[in-house]
Formats: C-alpha cells, sequence, structure tokens
C-alpha cells in the first residue's frame, strides 16, 4: 500500500463519503486518479487538501468534494458522450473520461489545455476530445451530447448548451455571479428544462475569447 494511496483513500473517506456521495463508481474514479498530477508542482503538497488550489491563468482545481458532487450529479452509466466546459488542470476531465464513453473538453486558455492534455495523455486517457475556444458556444458539430458539465460561473446558462443537451440529458453548472452563485443540475425532458439546485458555491467566472486574461 504506497502512501499515494493512502492519502487518496483517506482524502475519499473524510471529503467525500463523510458528506454523502455514494456512487461507488465515482469513488472508484477518485481512489484511483491521483489528484497531485493535476496540481501545480509548487503546489503538490495541497494536491490532497479540502480547498481549490490555483493552477494558473486565474484558474483553479475544484475543491475534491465539488467534483465529486459534480460528477455524482450526472449519473453517469458509462455509455454517455460528455461535454466538459473549461478543461482547466483536466482532473474533472480525468474523472469524466474514466466514466463516460467519449469527452470532449473547451477551453479557453490554450495552454492550460495543453498542460492538461499532456496529464491525461500520460495517464492513457483516449477517450478525449480537445478543443481550445469559447465554451460558452459549446461544440455543435458534436451534438447532441448525453452531459454537459461547467465548471464555471455564468450569471445565465447559455443557450447553446441547452439546445446542446440531448433529450433525457443533464448539465450541471454553478450558475450566478460573485459570491451569489448555485451549483445547478439541469435535465431536459421532451423539450422542457428541469432544473434542480443543490447548494450555494463559489466558482471562477466564465469567460470567453473577448475576456482572457
Amino acid at each position: 500500500m504506497t502512501d499515494t494511496w493512502r492519502q487518496l483513500d483517506r482524502m475519499v473517506r473524510t471529503q467525500l463519503e463523510a458528506r454523502d456521495i455514494r456512487d461507488p463508481r465515482v469513488l472508484e474514479a477518485f481512489r484511483s486518479i491521483d489528484r497531485a498530477r493535476f496540481v501545480p508542482p509548487e503546489r503538490r503538497r495541497e494536491a490532497y487538501g479540502d480547498h481549490p488550489v490555483g493552477i494558473g491563468r486565474g484558474q483553479t482545481i475544484s475543491q475534491p468534494y465539488i467534483v465529486a458532487l459534480m460528477t455524482q450529479a450526472l449519473d453517469l452509466a458509462g455509455d454517455q458522450r460528455v461535454l466538459e466546459i473549461g478543461t482547466g488542470s483536466g482532473y474533472q476531465t480525468a474523472m469524466l473520461a474514466r466514466l463516460a464513453a467519449q469527452v470532449y473538453t473547451i477551453e479557453v486558455h490554450a495552454a492550460l489545455q495543453q498542460r492538461a492534455r499532456a496529464v491525461l495523455d500520460a495517464l492513457g486517457f483516449h477517450n478525449v476530445h480537445y478543443r481550445v475556444g469559447d465554451g460558452r458556444a459549446g461544440w455543435p458539430e458534436e451534438a447532441p451530447f448525453d452531459r454537459i458539465l461547467c465548471a464555471a460561473a455564468a450569471e445565465q446558462v447559455p443557450p447553446a448548451w441547452i439546445d446542446q443537451l440531448a433529450d433525457g440529458g443533464v448539465l450541471v453548472t454553478p450558475v450566478g455571479g460573485g459570491l451569489a452563485q448555485t451549483l445547478t443540475r439541469l435535465e431536459k425532458r421532451g423539450g422542457e428544462v428541469h432544473r434542480r439546485d443543490f447548494c450555494p458555491c463559489r466558482f471562477v467566472p466564465l469567460v470567453g475569447e473577448d475576456r482572457q486574461t
């Protein structure tokens, strides 16, 4: 039993299982994918902490619990096509790639996606498709998607995401601005969108190519 496995197991037990993350596939993924691989080298000591970690460009790798909560809310069975808005560190991408059939991930910051892709390739994830661009537009030529996930907050859900969500599909994203954000699950059924709010949250803002920093 390695020290890394012990730290991952402790992270799962104290941060996820203790907060009602129950999906066994999600828990197994968190035990098998080392979060430290996705954290900048100078911040590796924070990799298993119960908090987000900065990765540059004003972006973060989200708190493990939030990543798990959003992943569990997608209800992935292994055969779905998933659109991810914001590759970021690639940690959430890895979870999706482990639990879904195909992942289409968009990142506005080319350098971040390049770094994330190098890690994901090294870990053997070959079911991920990459695009650098404005995530607010989605990926129309690959739509519809069974699941959509965004780990950045917009005041309103971009209409393109709803349009590109398959009937019966699920979208999980923070909605709101500043400190008034809510983690939200949208399900599209018969052309209607049904919304369920989870909890208050705090994410970096969703930006497009016109607002890069």
